[in-house]
């Protein structure tokens, strides 16, 4: 079998959802009676349509979860990820302003977990920069996370385990 991450990491705006938490939508969020997730303003707030089979797969190859976002939003981003039933599959969340690379030092502090064991997902190239020097393999968000990009991600990381 494929070797596999130890520790997959994902950004949150633009790679889960389609925006940015704190600028294009209206905090605090909340579920509507139809099931929705809305903010102040009613407007209706979507994660990109493949997010939870591709969390639900990695809960399935047994690869922990954990999120890293610069978002100064931290109250809302947390709110999301709970109003979207996300949480359980994070077991990490680093959720504050500043460099990725302090939510990495944190995270492999926390985990245990070498930055040549951890995958991540981004759609901002300063952070795939950022975070790739530390030794993690960053995989390049263009349109959200999709199953393919996750697909693509995992077979990345096995090959460049492979010569170790």
């Amino acid at each position: 079998m494929a070797r596999l991450p130890k520790l997959a990491v994902f950004d949150l705006d633009y790679t889960l959802w389609p925006f940015w938490v704190d600028t294009h939508v209206d905090p605090p969020f909340h579920k509507s009676s139809d099931g929705s997730v809305r903010d102040s303003r009613g407007q209706n707030i979507r994660l990109y349509p493949e997010v939870p089979k591709v969390l639900e797969r990695l809960q399935d190859l047994g690869v922990p979860v954990a999120a890293a976002s610069r978002t100064g939003e931290i109250e809302g981003a947390n709110q999301l990820l709970e109003l979207f039933d996300l949480v359980r599959y994070f077991a990490h969340r680093e959720i504050y302003p500043g460099s990725k690379v302090t939510h990495f030092e944190r995270l492999q502090q926390k985990t245990g977990v070498s930055f040549a064991q951890m995958i991540f997902f981004d759609d901002e190239k300063r952070n795939i920069v950022d975070v790739g020097k530390l030794g993690v393999l960053c995989i390049h968000i263009q349109n959200g996370m999709s199953l393919q990009t996750l697909a693509q991600g995992l077979e990345t990381f096995a090959n460049s385990q492979a010569g170790h």
